[in-house]
């Protein structure tokens, strides 16, 4: 192997953990910034009036939180429908995976929308949509996280932690889909689930590649 093909074939396999590993630091510093976080009992006044005067930290953390890390969620999927074994673990991390990408850049937008706007109504609806949005996303990470128990690339640890991670996420994904606030907290649990998962994915991949 040529030191060019060589140095390629190093940059594409670091690549799942460099970006898993982005992932992770992305959400963690999304969740600093400390933006204004309105509850699905808010009216779509009370949200114009939490969001003001922050929508420069509202639009940072989405852009953190949602928007930075759909790259993440596209680039530790294609790897791991890539590299599993099962042809079914492979379709599932494929589809869940960007799906919930896509899902997940779309969040952003709306979110830029939501700071934006200076209408109740508008302001609730954008926030229903993301709330709503973020439910199904859960879903599918749940989806990702079965895909990645079946591919047999995963150790021992970090398959329970993708099990874990989607049994919290579904009943979390509930309370975001329907808006129910008390299983929506249960994503202070799924939520660090989550980040472990998809930094373990993408070094475990970069490791199995090597």
């Amino acid at each position: 192997m040529s030191t060019a093909v060589a140095h390629r074939h190093h940059v594409l396999t670091s690549l799942p953990a460099v970006v898993g590993i982005a992932y992770s630091a992305s959400w963690i510093a999304g969740l600093a910034v400390g933006a204004p976080a309105p509850v699905f009992a808010d009216s779509g006044s009370d949200i114009v009036r939490e969001l003001s005067g922050h929508s420069t930290a509202f639009t940072t953390q989405f852009l953190l939180t949602e928007g930075l890390p759909a790259v993440g969620l596209a680039v530790v999927s294609v790897a791991l429908a890539r590299s599993a074994r099962s042809p079914l673990a492979a379709r599932l991390a494929a589809v869940s995976g960007i799906a919930a990408a896509v899902i997940s850049f779309t969040q952003f937008l709306l979110g830029v929308a939501l700071a934006g706007t200076g209408s109740p109504d508008t302001a609730h609806l954008l926030f229903e949509l993301v709330s709503r949005f973020d439910g199904v996303k859960m879903f599918l990470l749940a989806g990702l996280g079965v895909a990645a128990v079946l591919s047999g690339l995963l150790p021992r640890w970090l398959r329970y932690t993708a099990i874990a991670m989607a049994v919290a996420i579904v009943a979390s994904g509930i309370g975001y889909l329907f808006l129910i606030q008390s299983l929506a907290t249960l994503a202070y649990v799924s939520g660090p689930l989550l980040l472990v998962f998809i930094t373990g994915t993408g070094v475990a991949l970069s490791r199995k590649d090597r």
